[in-house]
């Protein structure tokens, strides 16, 4: 429990140094942000407008002030209100987040359910036909970016072949079939990376374990192989595995941006560049602020995980 309660304590510290940070960077930011937001071709905007909007933002008050103002919001679940729409941020979040969230989990899903076992795969045939082909396989996915293959699944099942759409979004409630439908693609080239990433981490971590004294006394003693793989091996194989996962999840929040652009899949990322092109401020902060939350918790839970995996994780 000690240990479990230190993880959690550095893991909200770092959560309030990320909202810190997200929280200055609107500070530093060259020239007025008020004066930035309301430029137009060049055209020097009205003081009295900036003005206003200065009061608006909260940017007359001093530092400390909108700091303190600042975590009072976050307190509250108040990210502040859209500079375009006048819509609460935290609402807009609220809607986006599920869908962005659902294209991570699948595309991790479809990762660990293609990396593990044909990893485990190769390193029980090492040096084999099937091992040479899925690390040059491996190697050309780490390669191509994960726009590019998108693009690629569009033009190839889509155009091409005419046997998956082009893109877009059903709700479930509407259309479970359709939905699941639309939500292959995005994940897959999503999922393409990372799977890369985990199957050469897979098979590197089985072939390490199989060296293991351990593995050779269970042998030794006439035990199945099919019981030593499975709570000899892979339990052991699974913890550097689930480091990498962690370490990668930051690249799927950012891989998901252009995915969900390429198949007009309604995440976080249609809000983000609209924002980011509109000079939308406190959306831009809110949803960077959340995406870097989330990559912080879901690290903190492969922590917890390690922990379930690796009893000896506990008392370091």
């Amino acid at each position: 429990m000690i240990w479990i309660a230190r993880r959690v304590g550095v893991s909200l510290a770092l959560i309030w140094v990320v909202a810190s940070i997200v929280f200055l960077a609107l500070h530093v930011v060259p020239g007025d942000p008020a004066e930035l937001l309301l430029s137009a071709g060049g055209s020097a905007p009205d003081p009295a407008t900036v003005a206003d909007l200065r009061e608006k933002l909260g940017l007359d008050r001093p530092l400390l002030t909108q700091y303190a103002s600042f975590f009072q919001g976050l307190a509250h679940a108040d990210l502040g209100t859209s500079l375009v729409d006048d819509y609460p941020v935290t609402d807009e979040i609220a809607r986006r987040l599920p869908r962005t969230l659902e294209l991570i989990a699948a595309a991790t899903l479809l990762s660990l359910l293609m990396a593990i076992p044909t990893g485990t795969y190769a390193a029980l045939h090492r040096g084999g036909l099937f091992d040479r082909l899925m690390s040059g396989s491996a190697a050309l996915l780490l390669a191509v970016p994960v726009f590019v293959v998108g693009t690629l699944l569009v033009l190839v099942l889509a155009q091409t072949l005419h046997i998956m759409p082009a893109g877009g979004y059903v709700p479930w409630a509407q259309s479970p079939a359709q939905h699941l439908v639309l939500l292959v693609m995005p994940a897959l080239a999503i999922a393409q990376g990372l799977t890369a990433v985990l199957f050469r981490m897979t098979r590197a971590s089985v072939l390490d374990v199989l060296s293991k004294d351990f593995v050779r006394t269970a042998r030794a003693k006439g035990i199945a192989p099919a019981r030593i793989l499975a709570r000899h091996v892979l339990r052991n194989a699974l913890t550097p595995v689930l480091t990498v996962l962690g370490l990668h999840m930051g690249a799927l929040l950012g891989g998901t941006v252009l995915v969900e652009y390429v198949f007009n899949w309604p995440g976080l990322s249609t809000p983000l560049l609209n924002a980011v092109d509109a000079r939308d401020y406190p959306m831009v902060m809110g949803i960077v602020l959340t995406i870097s939350t989330l990559f912080l918790l879901i690290n903190l839970a492969m922590d917890l995980l390690y922990a379930v995996l690796d009893p000896r994780i506990r008392t370091g």
